[in-house]
């Protein structure tokens, strides 16, 4: 009678598909096979997204609250003591004409940064085509986006003080009038948010030059993207609300 002893033992497998005799790719944070890794990378940036979707709506808050009390304040009086009655004490601030250039610079930026996702996007599926054997692509030619973006933030922030010294030298300062301090308010607490997004940029500028792996700098460049172009869509309502809101 036949027998059959099988070659395999259990402290040594070596069976395989394919005759290949290493064993299954298991999946990694940033190994494993295409699927894993495509399944990481999405989960990472649906994550970042949350978290920055989480802190604008906490921004959104702050400035729908400001423009509450920036509608109720203008129509509630005050009270002199001079007089002893009750007086309308909200007056017109004249805002200066930098402000629109400082509105189209900063809209520019907006473009640069979505230029500068876009670059960083076709770099992570260049490089996921060239992982392919016998694919092989050229260099492309990269534009400093990121960083054109920076100088357009910081320039838009020397043009907000630039405004605010401009107020203050027609007479308008933060203490003179409840209209002129919600004009130094809004504008200010912008400023500080967009600073946020200018520290941010760098950080993505210093992910790029020490070559940190691609997908890191575009999770980093895409929440960055939105929540920059939140920023400039935000300064339009200010400028908007400060404008036509009377």
């Amino acid at each position: 009678m036949a027998s059959f002893t099988p070659t395999v033992s259990i402290a040594d497998p070596r069976t395989s598909l394919g005759g290949n005799r290493g064993a299954p790719p298991t999946g990694s944070r940033g190994g494993g096979d295409g699927n894993d890794g495509a399944r990481y990378f999405h989960s990472r940036l649906r994550r970042a997204r949350l978290g920055m979707a989480v802190g604008i709506i906490g921004i959104v808050m702050i400035f729908v609250s400001f423009t509450s009390a920036y509608v109720v304040r203008q129509g509630m009086p005050s009270f002199d003591p001079r007089t002893n009655s009750l007086v309308h004490d909200w007056l017109a601030v004249p805002l200066p004409r930098l402000l629109l250039i400082n509105t189209f610079v900063l809209l520019l930026s907006s473009a640069a940064m979505e230029l500068a996702r876009r670059q960083t996007a076709r770099q992570v599926a260049l490089a996921q085509a060239a992982a392919i054997p016998g694919v092989s692509l050229g260099e492309e030619k990269q534009i400093p986006w990121l960083a054109l973006t920076a100088m357009l933030g910081t320039i838009f922030l020397t043009g907000q003080w630039l405004v605010w010294r401009e107020l203050a030298a027609r007479g308008f300062y933060v203490a003179t009038s409840a209209s002129s301090s919600f004009v130094y308010l809004l504008t200010g607490m912008h400023g500080v948010h967009l600073l946020g997004g200018i520290v941010a940029l760098l950080i993505g500028c210093a992910a790029s030059l020490l070559r940190r792996p691609l997908v890191s700098q575009y999770v980093v460049q895409d929440v960055t993207g939105w929540y920059w172009h939140f920023m400039a869509i935000l300064w339009v309502y200010i400028l908007c609300l400060l404008e036509f809101v009377h």
